[in-house]
């Protein structure tokens, strides 16, 4: 795995900083790094003073969750970003990297529709912005995780012909 499968590979379930480090100095190698959802690229030699740098810079302008609240509550289950927990009627429910990566897209933005495109680049990435069957799968998926009646959903809502949301109460 080379390193623009890494970031695409992180990308599909996290939105941490991430910072290249490579000997590679093409701008062909910068821009697809980038690109790929790399935050920053560094190329080697550095000095220690200006990895520490571009560190803090990547945590200060790291994407907040968009939530004044980083757990949100839906008639039938919690999700918890910060954590990473996803709760059941108190259990814990056991997701997939993908599964995981769909349901926080929606909970980040809770009540609001997400476009299909908008979902399937934040959680597989750009080349997969066609795949909306994709969706279909891992909406469904979670639906019998997570709703009472799947064929029925009352939280996981699907938007016919622009994409889904989370309902929030």
């Amino acid at each position: 795995m080379d390193g623009i499968e890494v970031v695409l590979a992180l990308r599909a379930w996290s939105q941490v900083p991430v910072i290249v480090l490579s000997a590679r100095g093409q701008e062909e190698d910068k821009v697809a790094a980038l690109d790929a959802g790399a935050d920053d690229y560094l190329t080697k030699p550095f000095s220690l003073a200006e990895l520490l740098a571009r560190i803090r810079v990547a945590r200060r302008h790291a994407r907040p969750l968009g939530l004044e609240e980083p757990v949100v509550e839906t008639l039938m289950f919690r999700v918890d970003l910060v954590e990473r927990r996803i709760t059941r009627g108190g259990e814990e429910v056991r997701l997939t990297p993908n599964e995981y990566g769909l349901l926080a897209a929606l909970a980040r933005n809770a009540g609001r529709v997400v476009t299909q495109r908008q979902l399937l680049t934040e959680v597989w990435g750009e080349a997969y912005v066609r795949e909306t069957h994709y969706l279909r799968i891992y909406m469904g998926q979670l639906r019998h995780k997570l709703e009472d009646d799947p064929a029925q959903p009352q939280v996981l809502l699907t938007e016919p012909g622009v994409g889904y949301r989370l309902r929030v109460e």
